[in-house]
């Protein structure tokens, strides 16, 4: 790509409760403690304890998640901490980039924990002063993919209106799809891993941040039933497969491969991998595909003890993690997450 769109700025946000793994297992132990033919305490422990998650910011103290909530309840939660949070990112990321709002043209925004119409741009446009003239193009659906996708369409938009900016909001409160009633290995798990958080960037084809320069999707065949949701009356019930791990061994370095190929590199020049930590075992998996030690996904694995799985949004702290952790001049970034459909999506990072 002769003229890259450019990363600008980042910034990451969460919200104001910090749930402790250590306070989070008693709670759910008292909770599906409740229901019939509950889960053994010793099995909950080794779920928990398999995390690697010490710590999970939510947008609800812990006592809320052991009452019923119907889904009305929670959807209003959403839109009210969602627009928060990413008015908050948005900015911090614009400020990074040396702007103001009204320097946007155009606002992607990625979310699919919660419903929002009027959408979640249209309700930071009156939050913050953008002009009333910005393209907003909100995406609902893409789950943990979606924070590489997101960069990705961003990128895409950038390059097609070179001069352009756009901001890229990404939120999830997954916090708020755990149910009450549903004691489902899936709905366990979720409660074991899910978190809170937003995400922004700005991008643009000016100034002088790493370089996007390529980006595509992997969708396998016959993998609808692996991730996604399912809708009930008191919420999103969380749909995950128990081959996800089996799907990257397998699958995943074929596709990435092909990836690579496409636009001429191979994984010995990828410098850093930005990984989504879907949870432990998938990053075991991940730095098997990458030809990494055990725990060589070392930015991963922080954001995943510090802020467990916030879906879309957790490959975007990955990626600030690394920032913060300095970028040399001439690397070049790898960004990988897997979400509904089921879909592997990629981005390239280069740095001048």
């Amino acid at each position: 790509m002769a003229t890259p769109a450019r990363l600008n700025g980042l910034a990451t946000a969460v919200p104001q409760y910090l749930m402790r793994q250590a306070d989070a297992l008693p709670a759910a132990a008292r909770l599906f403690s409740k229901q019939a033919a509950a889960m053994s305490p010793q099995r909950l422990a080794r779920i928990f304890g398999n995390t690697a998650i010490e710590t999970r910011n939510t947008c609800q103290p812990l006592e809320w998640y052991l009452q019923p909530h119907d889904f009305a309840e929670r959807n209003g939660l959403y839109l009210h901490h969602a627009s928060a949070l990413l008015q908050q990112a948005a900015a911090a990321a614009i400020a990074e980039a040396g702007l103001a709002p009204a320097d946007i043209d155009i606002i992607v925004t990625i979310s699919s924990t919660g419903i929002a119409t009027p959408s979640l741009d249209a309700l930071l446009v009156d939050r913050m002063p953008f002009r009333r003239d910005v393209q907003r193009l909100p995406v609902f659906g893409l789950g943990c993919a979606g924070g590489v996708q997101g960069l990705s369409r961003a990128a895409a938009l950038a390059r097609g209106q070179p001069g352009a900016t756009v901001l890229l909001l990404v939120v999830e409160l997954c916090s708020l799809t755990l149910r009450h009633g549903d004691r489902s290995k899936s709905n366990i798990i979720a409660t074991a891993l899910f978190g809170d958080g937003a995400a922004a960037a700005v991008i643009s084809t000016k100034g002088d941040g790493p370089g996007i320069t390529a980006w595509g999707e992997h969708t396998w065949p016959d993998t609808l039933d692996v991730m996604g949701w399912d809708a009930g009356n008191d919420g999103l019930r969380v749909i995950f497969s128990r081959d996800i791990p089996t799907i990257v061994e397998c699958d995943f370095r074929q596709a990435l491969d092909e990836f690579l190929t496409r636009h001429g590199l191979t994984q010995r020049q990828i410098d850093h991998f930005i990984a989504h930590p879907g949870g432990a075992k998938v990053l075991d998996a991940l730095e098997g595909v990458f030809g990494l030690p055990n725990g060589g996904l070392v930015e991963a694995r922080e954001v995943m003890r510090r802020h467990g799985n916030m879906s879309a949004v957790t490959v975007l702290f990955v990626l600030q993690e690394r920032r913060l952790a300095g970028l040399a001049r001439d690397q070049r970034l790898l960004l990988t997450s897997m979400g509904p459909g089921f879909t592997a999506a990629f981005a390239l990072l280069e740095t001048a």
